[in-house]
C-alpha cells in the first residue's frame, strides 16, 4: 500500500507541481505546473484564434441562453438543460472550498487572477463544447444523443472505415475521467459529512447514509438527473448570489477597498516585497483552472447531450457557463470572506475561514448556511458527474444497463467511504485523473481546433439571428 500511495504523490506532483520555477523580484518565484503551462497557453490561443470570444461575444452568450428551444431539436436535453448540469459540477465545492484556499494561500490578489483565467478559459469551454457537438452520436441507451472529448479524440486518432472500436487516447481519457469522478465522490461525502457534524453535530454515519440513499434514489433511475439539477441548480446558485448582494449591500462602504486590496496584490506591489508574489499569482491560476475546469474535458460530456440548432450555440453556452462559476459565484465567496475583519480570519484556513465569515456577517445562521449551501453544491456536483460518466462508460464498456450501473453503484460506495473517513491518497486520484484527463483533452483541442475556428465562423455568418436553440 506504502508503494502505490508513493507512487500516486509523485503522479500527483508530475500532474501539480512546479516543473518550471521562475525568480521574480524580492526573492519570490513562480512555479508552473505541467496543467497551468497547458491550459494557459490553450487559453490565450484560443481566445486570439477566436477573435476575443469572451469579449466580443458576451452579448451573444446572453442572448442565446434565453432563446425558446426548436420544436425540431427535441430528440436529447436543450442546450440550457446542459448549461445547467456543466454548472451542477462547476458550481460545486470548488466555488467554496477553492476560493477558501486560493484567498488563505495567495491573499485577495489570488482573486484577480482567477478572473483571468476565467476569461481565457471561457474561449477553451468554447472550443470544447463545440467539438462535442460536432462529434456527439445518438445515445441507445438513454435516448438523445451522448458524446464527449472520448469521442472527438476518437475521430481524431481513428481513420473512417477502420475497424478500430477505441482509441488507445480516448479510452485513457475515459478511463482518467472515471477515476476522478471515484475521487471526487470521495472527497463530497467526506466535506458534506464534516460541515454537517460542525453545524449541526450529527454524527457522520447518519448524514453519509441519507445522502447516499437520496443521490440512489435518483442516479439510479434512467432519466432523473437532469431534472433534479433543473431544480436544485438555479435555486441553490440563485440563494446564495442574493445572499451575497445582501452581505455587499449591509457593507457596501468597504466594497471599495476590497476591489483596491484585490486589484493592487493581484501584481504584488505588497508581496514583492515580502517574496511572495508567486503564492498570490499561482494560487489563484490554479484555483482558477481547477474550479472553471475548462479545458479538462469534463463539461463536454454533457454539451454533447444537447439537441441544440448549432454546435457554436452550446460553444457559447458553456462559454458563459465559466463566466457564472467564477466571475460570479467565485467572487461572491470572495467578498464575503474580503469583507470579514482580518483580525477575525488570521490564521484560519479552509471550511474554518469561510464559516467564521459568515457567521460575523449573519451570526450563527450563517454556519447553518454554508453546510447547507454545501450539500446542494457537493450534492448537485455528484449527481453531474454521474451524467458526464455515461458517455465514458459507454465508450469504453459498450451498449450495456449492467455496465452503467455497476459504475454508479460503485460511485456511491465512494461517497459513502468519504463520508465516514479521509482518504488522502484517493482524493490524489480526483486530482491526477482531471490532470490526466486534461492532458489527452489537449492532444485532440488544439489539433482540431480548425474545425472549431470553421464552426464560429458558419454560425456569425449564417445562423447568428436564429431565434431558437
Amino acid at each position: 500500500m506504502t508503494h502505490v500511495t508513493a507512487l500516486i504523490h509523485q503522479i500527483y506532483s508530475f500532474l501539480w507541481g512546479d516543473l518550471i520555477t521562475i525568480p521574480l523580484p524580492g526573492g519570490s518565484s513562480l512555479g508552473l505546473s505541467l496543467l497551468v503551462l497547458l491550459l494557459a497557453p490553450a487559453g490565450i490561443y484560443f481566445t486570439v484564434r477566436t477573435r476575443g470570444l469572451p469579449f466580443r461575444l458576451f452579448p451573444e452568450m446572453l442572448r442565446v441562453s434565453i432563446e425558446k428551444r426548436s420544436p425540431e431539436h427535441k430528440d436529447g436535453i436543450s442546450g440550457l438543460q446542459a448549461l445547467i448540469v456543466s454548472t451542477a459540477t462547476r458550481v460545486g465545492m470548488g466555488n467554496l472550498i477553492g476560493v477558501v484556499a486560493a484567498i488563505s494561500a495567495g491573499g485577495p490578489g489570488a482573486v484577480f487572477w482567477m478572473w483571468v483565467m476565467a476569461l481565457l478559459g471561457s474561449s477553451t469551454a468554447f472550443a470544447e463544447a463545440t467539438l462535442a457537438q460536432i462529434y456527439k452520436q445518438r445515445d441507445p441507451l438513454y435516448g438523445g444523443f451522448r458524446g464527449g472529448p472520448a469521442y472527438y479524440i476518437h475521430a481524431l486518432f481513428v481513420k473512417p472505415g477502420s475497424k478500430k472500436k477505441r482509441s488507445v487516447i480516448a479510452a485513457l481519457f475515459a478511463l482518467s475521467g472515471l477515476l476522478c469522478w471515484c475521487g471526487i465522490s470521495q472527497v463530497i461525502g467526506n466535506s458534506v459529512s464534516s460541515a454537517f457534524q460542525n453545524a449541526f453535530h450529527i454524527p457522520p454515519l447518519y448524514t453519509t447514509i441519507i445522502l447516499v440513499l437520496v443521490a440512489a434514489f435518483i442516479v439510479l433511475r434512467k432519466n432523473a438527473t437532469v431534472k433534479v439539477l433543473d431544480l436544485v441548480v438555479p435555486i441553490m446558485a440563485g440563494f446564495y448570489f442574493l445572499l451575497t448582494l445582501f452581505i455587499i449591500f449591509k457593507n457596501i462602504g468597504q466594497v471599495p477597498a476590497v476591489f483596491a486590496r484585490i486589484f493592487q496584490e493581484a501584481f504584488g506591489l505588497r508581496q514583492a516585497a515580502a517574496g511572495g508574489m508567486g503564492a498570490v499569482v499561482m494560487n489563484g491560476i490554479k484555483r482558477g483552472l481547477f474550479s472553471n475546469e475548462a479545458g479538462s474535458g469534463s463539461a463536454p460530456c454533457a454539451a454533447a447531450a444537447a439537441d441544440i440548432s448549432h454546435p457554436a450555440k452550446e460553444g457559447l453556452l458553456q462559454a458563459l457557463g465559466v463566466f457564472i462559476d467564477t466571475l460570479l459565484i467565485c467572487s461572491c465567496s470572495a467578498l464575503i470572506m474580503l469583507l470579514t475583519p482580518a483580525t477575525l480570519t488570521d490564521g484560519l484556513q479552509g471550511m474554518d475561514l469561510l464559516q467564521t465569515a459568515m457567521r460575523y456577517h449573519i451570526g450563527e445562521i450563517g454556519v447553518i448556511f454554508i453546510a447547507v449551501i454545501l450539500w446542494l453544491f457537493s450534492f448537485s456536483t455528484f449527481i453531474g458527474i454521474l451524467f458526464y460518466a455515461r458517455s465514458n462508460v459507454a465508450y469504453l464498456f459498450g451498449d450495456n444497463w449492467i455496465c452503467q450501473a455497476l459504475y454508479k453503484v460503485l460511485a456511491l460506495v465512494m461517497l459513502f467511504i468519504g463520508g465516514l473517513a479521509a482518504y488522502t491518497f484517493v482524493w490524489d486520484l480526483g486530482d491526477i485523473g482531471i490532470g490526466l484527463m486534461t492532458i489527452f483533452n489537449m492532444m485532440a483541442l488544439i489539433p482540431l481546433s480548425p474545425k472549431v475556428i470553421e464552426s464560429l465562423k458558419d454560425y456569425e455568418q449564417n445562423h447568428r439571428h436564429d431565434k431558437t436553440l
